[in-house]
């Protein structure tokens, strides 16, 4: 056979797409298929055998309408495109889901159905029992909620309510989310059919579930009903209230329907009961309308018989695999359970490894800082030991040296009660000098008077005994040096006993005061002699008094002693201290030995310069008498250390 000739045995075909909720299938037909064949086709292609509730819908000069299954698909008025477009619906619903679905696909493609339903509002849903089918369609898209795996904002791109209900509250995406997640982690545990099944399980109680609606009138002119059909009966609804009929013709209640062009007729079982009559505004819409009412009349039938043999089959079917899947849910409950558990107890012996790693890691490092800080410990010993050294070796030298001081401090204190023993001594003899110095002056005052009445008395002789020499030898009284040396000598009668007493009284006075002066001489010496020694004592503690603070003890023992001396005559000059002390005592004694012969004063003064000896408190003393005022002045250089001088 030619190839020529197998071309010509080829059948003709055209192009269909069969779009499901779900899915699109192109299928080949041939010219010469009925609409059976293409819907039995599909059936096979989807795995369904409850074909009764489905059919073949499109779309024709804006009317759906549902492909004819005993006519040529070419011979049905259908859209003329390449390929061919037929959308896969439920045509007729069941009136209990649970008891007439058998099928999983068949449960399946109901829900998807009902669910585009319900968001394009064609089927009227409250917004609570919404949210509660939301819930379920996410528990059949998602499986259990998980915290973890489901974060917010994962419904995002889901269309889960519809428009109006989003319209009525004035809630945000986050806050409707949150309100499905709610229901939604309520459903764990709940396999994909079942979520889709309580889903159908409420949709069916839904005013609006299963209703077919069209316009019709009861007079040709008006159009002011709704025709409803579904699975029960035949409902009339007014124009703006699909939920509660008006009136109801169920299926078992209807004797006969029948059409005439526009009119559409309803005739009761009831004989007496008025026949409804009712015009559409075409003849399609009379044909579809009887299309479904035979349709929905014949499983109404059905349902009320005894099932078929394929029927219980497939019910039988149906059961062992809800029995199989509800085992093998329950099996992979159990799994899931034991897996959760096998997974907490992984979690929780990850948990106690990464505990024990981390209480190992802790005690290593404090192994780690132990050891460092015995380290450190026995390094801090060994210091603290040179230290314990050191101090014990300071210690032994802190206490010797608080020994010496406290043999010092004796020695000190033992210094300064015979220093100041020494000084009240020298303060004693101060004043004792002060008050001799005092006597002295007055006496010094009584013989510079007497000594003025002797010159006065002198002066007179003299100058009687010039008188008488005048009187007696005129020739004299003119050069009285030829007066023979005998004739001066001479004393006379008047006067003469008188002039004679005041030359012994003269010389005898002379005499007096030189042995004073060689009485004070002596005790100042002995004074010099008891400074001298204070100033050896003074010198040797010089050193010990900086060092225990003997040094302002003296300078307050200086200071009583200038206040002790504070007193002194007028002829005592007052000291002026810079680095020194210099006190002038004027002595009222002369220097010098009286002479009788010479005259009063006597006008050198060097020769009656002599030392006195050097004082304990002086380097040099230099004893000066001044003749001519009758003065004596004794400078004594006290010297205590190198910087502190003073000068009596």
């Amino acid at each position: 056979m030619s190839i020529r000739g197998l071309k010509k045995k080829q059948p003709k075909t055209f192009k269909v797409k069969v779009v499901t909720m779900d899915a699109e299938m192109e299928f080949s037909c041939e010219m010469k298929w009925k609409g059976k064949d293409l819907f039995d086709l599909v059936c096979r292609a989807l795995g369904l055998r409850e074909t009764w509730f489905f059919g073949l819908q499109y779309t024709i000069k804006g009317m759906c309408t549902w492909l004819k299954m005993d006519k040529k698909v070419l011979d049905q008025e259908i859209p003329k495109e390449d390929p061919i477009s037929f959308r896969f619906l439920a045509k007729f619903y069941p009136e209990k889901v649970e008891e007439e679905l058998l099928q999983e696909i068949t449960q399946h493609l109901f829900f998807l159905q009902v669910k585009k339903q319900i968001l394009d509002e064609e089927i009227y849903c409250s917004p609570e029992a919404t949210v509660l089918l939301a819930s379920y369609a996410v528990q059949a898209k998602y499986g259990d909620y998980d915290p973890n795996f489901h974060e917010p904002g994962f419904l995002a791109n889901d269309e889960l309510l519809p428009k109006r209900v989003l319209r009525q509250y004035q809630l945000t995406a986050e806050m409707w989310e949150e309100k499905i997640t709610a229901w939604y982690a309520e459903h764990r545990g709940i396999a994909r059919d079942e979520a889709e099944m309580n889903y159908l399980k409420i949709a069916q109680d839904l005013e609006m579930y299963g209703v077919n609606y069209f316009p019709i009138a009861q007079s040709k002119n008006h159009t002011d009903l709704l025709l409803g059909v579904d699975a029960k009966g035949i409902h009339i609804y007014s124009i703006n209230n699909r939920f509660s009929p008006n009136k109801s013709f169920e299926w078992s209640a209807i004797r006969n329907i029948s059409y005439s062009e526009k009119e559409l007729t309803i005739k009761p079982l009831d004989k007496k009961a008025e026949v409804f009559k009712f015009f559409s505004s075409q003849l399609k819409v009379n044909k579809l309308i009887l299309q479904l009412c035979i349709g929905n009349h014949d499983l109404f039938m059905r349902r009320r018989k005894v099932d078929s043999i394929e029927i219980q089959q497939m019910k039988a079917q149906a059961r062992e695999e809800k029995a199989r899947k509800k085992m093998e849910n329950q099996r992979l409950a159990r799994e899931k359970q034991l897996r959760e558990e096998a997974e907490r107890a992984k979690e929780e012996l990850e948990r106690r490894l990464f505990q024990l790693e981390d209480e190992a890691r802790q005690a290593n490092e404090a192994l780690l800082r132990s050891q460092e800080a015995a380290e450190l410990l026995a390094e801090k010993a060994q210091i603290a030991e040179e230290e314990a050294k050191l101090l014990a070796q300071s210690a032994a030298e802190a206490e010797q040296e608080r020994q010496r001081l406290e043999i010092t401090a004796l020695k000190t204190k033992e210094e300064k009660r015979l220093m100041e023993q020494k000084m009240r001594e020298a303060e004693l003899i101060a004043v004792k000098l002060v008050k001799e110095s005092d006597r002295r002056a007055k006496e010094a005052e009584h013989l510079k008077q007497d000594l003025h009445e002797a010159r006065e008395a002198e002066r007179k002789a003299k100058q009687k005994l010039l008188d008488v020499t005048r009187l007696n030898y005129p020739h004299v009284a003119r050069y009285p040096h030829h007066l023979p040396a005998d004739t001066r000598d001479v004393n006379f009668d008047k006067g003469s006993v008188k002039l004679d007493l005041k030359d012994i009284d003269l010389k005898r006075l002379s005499f007096e005061i030189e042995r004073e002066r060689l009485d004070y001489l002596d005790k100042s010496k002995r004074f010099e002699d008891r400074l001298k020694e204070l100033k050896s004592e003074i010198h040797a503690l010089k050193l010990e008094e900086k060092q225990t603070g003997l040094y302002s003890h003296w300078n307050e023992v200086l200071g009583s002693l200038d206040r002790s001396l504070g007193h002194v005559p007028s002829w005592m000059k007052t000291f002026e201290a810079v680095d020194s002390l210099d006190i002038n005592f004027q002595r009222p004694f002369p220097a010098y030995p009286l002479n009788t012969t010479s005259s009063w004063p006597c006008t050198n003064k060097n020769q009656y310069m002599e030392p006195v000896g050097k004082s304990p408190f002086q380097t040099d003393t230099l004893v000066a008498s001044n003749v001519g005022t009758g003065t004596r002045k004794q400078i004594v250089k006290v010297q205590q250390h190198d910087s502190d001088v003073i000068y009596i």
